[in-house]
């Protein structure tokens, strides 16, 4: 793939405009941030001389010429993975993460993670910072089940990025946790940090970032409940870490779970053990497409795992 010089004439009309605001309504799917990349990268020039700040005014008449370098390659090995994808076009795709996948490269996961089966899967990334990678607009821990949305060019996904941070998607979660909540129906509102002495844990802490969370129990019986979570925000372990706050962990989390119940029937803990992760399903989304304006919908089943231990307990969904 070859660089890409794309040239532009400033009419009088946008003389006195700042040159990353003239490039931002030029260069279509160009973020600021991207655009400014560019400028620092001496890939802009204004009149045949290489720009030095996206601040300098721009007049009419002049030339701006701008080298686009195609998207580089990520340093990763694609992964043929069998991924369960809900819906796709050219901007984006929405899929259903299974438990147990790691999304991004990390320690211990460099080539088995989301991103490595996504590079395999998707052959029109567009790039996201000038990277050949997908973008991963909101996340799932590992072994929390269900629907992740990925972009594949930068403007699609500073745009669910925008959604997201303005609360505009609507995220419902179904979890099981252990007990009944004594109001049935609730929100949370706290701080949420990292543990001030466990650093992987997240805690409920004065001087931390606002978190919302809000509840409301579908079923109960044999020492669970299954309940339907919204939030509002996106915190780290946030759901995990709250339903924990209000004493009701969520069913076989090993960080915020605590022990298992004493009261629990045998045959119940022994398919709590066998689903080995947390019971949290990401089970419907809702957000408008970037590009069409769409509203979209999606939702998915609990999982098998998660169903097994739902049905050994006698609750059903509401």
């Amino acid at each position: 793939m070859t660089e890409d010089i794309r040239r532009f004439v400033v009419e009088e009309g946008d003389a006195g405009v700042r040159l990353d605001r003239f490039l931002e309504t030029r260069l279509e799917g160009f973020t600021r941030s991207r655009i400014k990349g560019l400028i620092e990268e001496g890939l802009v020039k204004v009149g045949g001389v290489q720009a030095k700040k996206g601040g300098q005014k721009v007049k009419g008449g002049d030339v701006i010429e701008v080298t686009i370098p195609p998207p580089k390659t990520l340093e990763l090995v694609p992964l043929s993975m069998e991924l369960p994808i809900f819906y796709e076009d050219e901007h984006l795709l929405v899929l259903d993460k299974p438990a147990g996948l790691v999304v991004h490269p990390a320690p211990g996961h460099e080539n088995d993670t989301l991103v490595n089966a996504l590079l395999a899967h998707c052959g029109d990334l567009k790039g996201i910072g000038g990277v050949e990678r997908p973008g991963i607009v909101h996340r799932l821990d590992k072994d929390t089940s269900g629907l992740l949305v990925v972009a594949k060019d930068e403007a699609t996904h500073q745009a669910l990025v925008d959604q997201f941070q303005s609360q505009q998607v609507e995220k419902v979660y179904l979890a099981l946790v252990y007990g009944c909540p004594r109001l049935l129906e609730g929100t949370i509102r706290t701080c949420l940090a990292r543990h001030p002495i466990h650093r992987k844990k997240m805690a409920v802490v004065e001087e931390g970032k606002e978190a919302v969370t809000h509840y409301r129990v579908l079923a109960s019986g044999s020492g669970l409940s299954l309940v339907e979570v919204k939030i509002e925000t996106g915190r780290t372990h946030q759901i995990r870490v709250h339903m924990h706050y209000i004493g009701h962990p969520i069913v076989g989390d090993p960080v915020y779970g605590g022990r298992m119940p004493r009261d629990l029937s045998p045959s119940l803990k022994e398919v709590i053990k066998a689903m080995g992760r947390q019971a949290l399903h990401h089970h419907r989304m809702r957000f408008v497409h970037p590009v069409t304006g769409e509203g979209m919908t999606f939702a998915s089943p609990l999982p098998e795992d998660i169903s097994n231990v739902l049905r050994e307990a006698g609750l059903e969904a509401g």
